[in-house]
């Protein structure tokens, strides 16, 4: 209604505002041929979406489907991202979070090919975030809430013993899905980030940055580095 509202003053606004309404429901349930033209008078055509396009994955990272989706991904983001950025350059930290993302889109496409459900969040590429996290600073004590009946304490657990259970949970949650329709939490997108970071952090990090870094001494010694 408010698109109608603010495009009533001109004909093509108003247009345009109906066509956005009507046509993305077809879209989404799947009942519009992709680039579908459909006449609106006065030499105007409405064009559906002509398919996906690989940008759409880069955007998908940047889009959440609430506040509460965007400010628990920022929270991750903030507590583990500040350090991996530290043992990569800023520049390698973009392209490796990138990397993670697509790759956690990817696996979830493939565990959920005929999913008709929209995916959206950075949580994917944050995951990679966390794998990378595992294996530069598995020591580094990480404060965890923890339910203990009806209450909630707070432990400092070592990263790896965190990271691990996250990454446990994600497993049988993305199992449990296998096969579902249902709306909420991509895990495999998780998953395929959090496999992403753990085999591709190597190539990312920079040995003399991770060196001066003051959690360092926290990491079992390492090999093989590039």
């Amino acid at each position: 209604m408010w698109l109608l509202i603010q495009g009533a003053g001109s004909p093509i606004s108003l247009a345009r505002s109906v066509c956005n309404l009507g046509l993305i429901p077809g879209e989404l349930t799947g009942t519009l041929a992709p680039g579908t033209g459909f006449a609106m008078g006065e030499r105007l055509v409405c064009l559906t979406d002509p398919g996906p396009q690989l940008s759409n994955v880069i955007t998908s990272m940047f889009l959440h489907g609430s506040w509460m989706h965007l400010l628990g991904n920022m929270w991750f983001l903030w507590l583990f991202g500040n350090n991996i950025e530290d043992a990569m350059t800023r520049p390698r930290f973009v392209a490796f979070y990138l990397v993670c993302g697509l790759a956690a889109a990817l696996l979830q496409v493939v565990t959920e090919p005929n999913s008709g459900v929209p995916m959206v969040g950075a949580s994917g590429a944050i995951s990679g975030v966390m794998g990378a996290y595992l294996v530069l600073y598995p020591r580094v004590r990480v404060f965890t809430m923890v339910p203990l009946g009806f209450f909630l304490t707070s432990l400092a657990l070592p990263a790896w013993v965190m990271l691990l259970y996250w990454a446990l949970l994600q497993f049988l949650g993305g199992f449990t899905r296998i096969g579902g329709e249902g709306g909420g939490v991509a895990f495999w997108a998780h998953v395929g980030g959090f496999l992403a970071g753990l085999i591709l952090v190597k190539l990312f990090a920079r040995p003399d940055y991770l060196a001066a870094h003051r959690s360092h001494h926290w990491q079992p010694r390492r090999v093989g580095w590039r």
